[in-house]
């Protein structure tokens, strides 16, 4: 599985409306064949940053991903609305998707 974690930093203008400007791209994305997830998180820590996480089955899928049209639609469009380029982990790890925190359960079990 790859695993990317990208930091968009976006112009404080544009911070209202990011997750409006990623649902095309977000909702195109989802649906790619290999694509284990793709979330949207803003930072606690500063203001308009958002995190991306996603995940594709494998290196193919995630170069497919990268070469699809909605994909370069998306990196052209969001050129004007980021305040600074995009900082990223991309790794391979181990694993199909989201597995169970070993540390933490709900009280009362599940």
């Amino acid at each position: 599985m790859i695993f990317i974690a990208v930091k968009f930093t976006v112009r404080p203008e544009h911070s209202d409306d990011w997750l409006v400007l990623v649902h095309d791209f977000t909702t195109a994305t989802r649906q790619e064949p290999g694509n284990v997830f793709f979330e949207w998180s803003s930072s606690m820590d500063t203001p308009h940053q958002f995190v991306l996480l996603e995940a594709f089955e494998s290196a193919e899928a995630g170069e497919k991903h990268v070469s699809s049209d909605h994909f370069k639609a998306a990196m052209e469009s969001l050129s004007d609305v980021i305040a600074e380029t995009p900082h990223l982990i991309n790794v391979e790890a181990s694993g199909g998707g989201w597995g169970k925190m070993a540390e933490l359960e709900p009280a009362g079990g599940q």
